[in-house]
């Protein structure tokens, strides 16, 4: 495992300290000495107030559909302040599967669904020998591998010491399955013309100025061309398309009412829905609604269901500070 650590000089605001970590598939080693087993586990980057003491607590962020850990970056740094005691917790910012750092990293079969995206959270923290994340944050595609983890962690997938996250967030992911007659079909047409294109592409000047005059707009080409990366004096993706294909068409066939409907007991469900985002459908809006306003029973736990104002899907670049304010709250009252 690689890392570097990055500080601020002395005086400055300590809120920066980000470790850059990848986890290839190299044996898990514990605390005997013993190899138990191999795992391919995730690219992360851990972001703390303080690194003086250990954490006490941990979150989990997941990104969404072609994006990184480092999507989240601003977010978490902005997040940690807000919660009491802030240098008892870190971030953990994950790249996905075919995602980011986690796209070079090899061991990470297929099938790439949502399920195995899951499984990939579970690998790393057995891995790492740490404690099981007390939230995990997820964002459009990332949360939908959130409610993944919650419900094959209930059902006991992962064994008998992996312990239920106790505040889930899921951020403008509409939580069953997805009908094409509810999506304007843009994020296909982006992945169908990706598909399109070269591995290797010239610039990403080149990639944004073509992204635009196929019709796609300034600001989503732009997000398109920051998912380059160089190779020599070239450019390539940063993600693994064909994976990413594979992860999406699960996102859509994949429906989590069940657990909605029945949440583990100590668990919250925080689903979030952003006040402009184009993909949500009447009817799933009413229904996550009427799972909100149900009285918490003595053996369940709770759904609670928050309209972010002011932003569309991109709910952390859109409006950060609303965001916060209904995410900063809950999580310092755990």
């Amino acid at each position: 495992m690689a890392g570097s650590l990055l500080r601020k000089k002395s005086g400055l605001n300590p809120l920066l300290l980000t470790r850059f970590l990848s986890s290839p598939p190299v044996p898990a080693f514990y605390g005997n000495g013993r190899t138990r087993r191999s795992l391919a586990t995730l690219a992360f980057e851990e972001v703390r107030t303080s690194t003086e003491k250990p954490y006490v607590y941990t979150a989990f962020v997941l990104h969404g559909l072609l994006g990184s850990g480092r999507n989240w970056r601003s977010f978490s740094r902005h997040l940690l302040p807000l919660l009491s005691n802030s240098s008892d917790w870190r971030m953990v910012l994950v790249d996905l599967r075919n995602h980011g750092k986690s796209a070079e990293i090899e061991g990470l079969s297929p099938p790439h669904d949502l399920t195995n995206a899951a499984q990939d959270l579970a690998n790393l923290v057995k891995s790492q020998g740490w404690a099981w994340p007390d939230v995990v944050i997820g964002h459009s595609l990332g949360g939908k591998v959130t409610l993944q983890f919650a419900e094959s962690c209930a059902r006991g997938h992962y064994g008998e010491s992996a312990a239920l996250p106790k505040q889930l967030w899921v951020l403008d992911s509409v939580p069953g399955e997805v009908k094409t007659e509810s999506s304007d079909g843009e994020v296909e047409k982006v992945l169908q013309t990706l598909q399109g294109l070269p591995l290797i592409v010239p610039s990403r000047k080149w990639l944004v100025n073509h992204m635009m005059g196929l019709g796609f707009s300034k600001s989503l080409s732009d997000w398109i061309g920051s998912n380059l990366k160089k190779s020599g004096d070239q450019e390539t993706w940063a993600f693994n398309l064909d994976g990413a294909v594979q992860m999406f068409n699960s996102y859509r066939e994949m429906s989590y009412w069940t657990l909605l409907e029945h949440p583990p007991k100590g668990m919250e469900i925080d689903i979030v829905r952003a006040e402009k985002s184009d993909r949500w459908d009447p009817e799933t809006v009413q229904r996550l609604e009427s799972l909100a306003s149900r009285e918490q029973g003595d053996f369940g736990g709770k759904v609670a269901f928050h309209i972010l104002p002011e932003a569309g899907h991109w709910v952390h670049v859109d409006n950060p500070k609303g965001l916060l304010k209904i995410v900063g709250p809950k999580i310092a009252a755990l």
